[in-house]
């Protein structure tokens, strides 16, 4: 069985989006509302789309706390309108989408991104703002990897549970729908995936 459980997006979403699995071999993936009757106890980690129901999610909290608190490590990207854990808010937008507005910065190294440029982040098919434009504000102790705009809104973070777990939160499009690019963020989904599978230097 695979480490990691990635969920599909909602039907008709994300249809764009390369398959994960051509690229990265350890992994399970379900349709998205199989999600409620799957057992997560022989995963280490969740991978959740940005096209997620936020609310169908929020009636399996108890669920994916006791993933959590068993050390388990959840992914989750997209904007967060539906606060669906305790660690959760709700989406912050940048307030204006200008160039300089739309800049990613590194706020913190993090074997996730090893070796990724940041302006690769910030540029995709020379245009800008695919990565972020806002925050899922984080929780207190959070430690923050990357910033977005003058004020470095926190748009990507990981958060060690004092209950046990962890949560690496992405406030933007998918992660893995960098596969296969052509430049340093190919490394993304790959590092991503051995991370939270805990497995070798990426622990």
């Amino acid at each position: 069985m695979a480490s990691c459980l990635f969920l599909k997006p909602i039907k008709g979403a994300g249809n764009d989006l390369p398959d994960v699995g051509d690229h990265v071999p350890d992994i399970d993936t379900i349709e998205h509302y199989a999600l409620e009757t799957v057992d997560l106890t022989p995963y280490r980690a969740l991978c959740l789309p940005a096209h997620l129901d936020q609310r169908f999610f929020g009636t399996l909290t108890a669920k994916i706390e006791r993933f959590l608190d068993g050390g388990g490590t959840l992914v989750f990207n997209g904007h967060v309108a539906w606060p669906m854990l305790p660690e959760f808010h709700t989406f912050q937008p940048l307030d204006r989408f200008n160039l300089d507005a739309l800049q990613i910065y590194r706020l913190k190294e993090h074997p996730v991104f090893e070796g990724v440029a940041t302006e690769e982040l910030t540029y995709r098919r020379g245009v800008a703002g695919f990565y972020a434009r806002g925050c899922n504000p984080p929780p207190e102790g959070a430690i923050l990897l990357h910033g977005v705009g003058p004020d470095r809104l926190p748009c990507d973070w990981v958060y060690e549970r004092p209950g046990g777990g962890r949560i690496f939160m992405h406030a933007g499009n998918d992660l893995w729908m960098y596969v296969g690019s052509q430049d340093t963020t190919a490394r993304i989904a790959p590092q991503l995936c051995a991370w939270a599978a805990g497995s070798g230097e990426f622990q």
